[in-house]
Formats: C-alpha cells, structure tokens, sequence
C-alpha cells in the first residue's frame, strides 16, 4: 500500500515513535511527518497538509479535535483519523462533528491500524467496535428522547444520525450500502415530514443541535 503523506499527532514520545515505526514497516509512505502538540501540527498542516492525520486527543495546549476541526476548515480533503483512550460518548461526536473520519482506541492492535489507515486512504470511515456500540447506544437512547425523530423511519433516523456528524451524501450511502440517490430521496422525505428546509433545522428539530 502507498500513501504520499501521513501526520502524527501525540505527545507521547514512545506512542509516537512506535506509530512511525509500524506505519514506516507497513506502509509505503514518501512523507511522515510528527508532531508533539496541536499547535506546531496546524501551523505547519495548514501551509502544507497530508492526506492523513492522525490524532491524539489530550494533547499540551490545544486538544486534537478543536486541531481537526480549524484543519478540516482550511483543507477539507484531508482525512482526519482520531487514536485515543477515550471512549466518551460525547468525545466521540465532538470529534465526528469536528471532521474526523475515523476514531480507533489506543488499544488496537498494530495490524488493524494499519488496515484502518489503508482503508481510510481508500475511502473507508473505520470506527474501533467499542466505539461502534457507543454511537448504536447513542442513537437508541436519542429515539426514545424526542418526538419529532421518532416520526421517522428506521432508515430515516439512521441518515439523520449520520448527517449529524457531518457525514456526506455519499459517505452515508457507502456505510449504508445505498445508492446516493436513494440517499437523496430519504432526506427529502425527512425534511417534509419534519416541515423543514435544510440540515441544520432537521438536526434543531430532532434535538442534535
């Protein structure tokens, strides 16, 4: 597999020596940069971005997700991947909502990283399974608590789930194996029974914002 550039972003200095090491055995990779804060990463991302980033959360000074999201606003293509101990719903979303395309737990074995940066290079969102049940746990517990989302369907509260972390039209298709019109169709349908006309009042509406 090659990838033309990869960040880390950890203050760690044995995470983050071990991350270089694995990724430099793994992966064919022209440029692998480091980074010990969020600060010194955004200032030099945003004159010369990669096409991965690699997150730490709990960094000195400025966290990983407010450093996603000012990086997501200058350079939207970059993918953002988050690789941290906290398992938080609400950490969780902030980073979603922030651009991460991605959010893997520090205990993930060495081989699944490198399958997941692979495959975010390919186009893929992968998510650590511990994290996955959070969000499902997440989305049960949102139906049960406003009225307005539980007039949807099933399929249309999962659309809207994933509209809420700023995933796009054919993102949400590939995660859902739909074609991106039949994503198109779904929202419409949401916007009309809520009496809406855009995203953010669907998601004002059902209680996401």
């Amino acid at each position: 597999m090659k990838i033309n550039s990869i960040a880390i972003i950890e203050d760690d200095d044995k995470v983050r020596q071990y991350l270089a090491e694995e990724i430099h055995r793994t992966i064919e990779v022209t440029d692998l940069r480091s980074f010990k804060d969020a600060e010194t990463a955004l200032q030099e991302l945003t004159a010369n971005p990669v096409e991965i980033g690699l997150f730490d959360i709990n960094l000195p000074g400025m966290n990983g997700i407010d450093c996603i999201q000012r990086l997501k606003i200058v350079h939207p293509k970059m993918q953002m991947m988050v690789l941290t101990v906290y398992d938080n719903t609400d950490t969780i979303f902030n980073a979603l909502k922030a651009g991460a395309t991605s959010y893997l737990l520090k205990s993930t074995p060495p081989q699944k990283l490198i399958e997941a940066i692979e495959e975010v290079s390919q186009g893929g969102s992968p998510i650590s399974s511990q994290i996955a049940r959070k969000v499902i746990e997440a989305f049960a517990e949102r139906e049960k608590s406003n009225k307005y989302f539980q007039e949807l369907s099933r399929r249309e509260q999962e659309i809207l789930e994933w509209l809420s972390k700023g995933f796009r039209y054919k993102e949400i298709a590939d995660k859902l194996f739909l074609s991106i019109d039949t994503v198109r169709t779904h929202v419409r349908n949401i916007y009309e029974k809520l009496q809406v006309n855009c995203r953010v009042e669907a998601l004002k509406k059902t209680g996401f914002i």
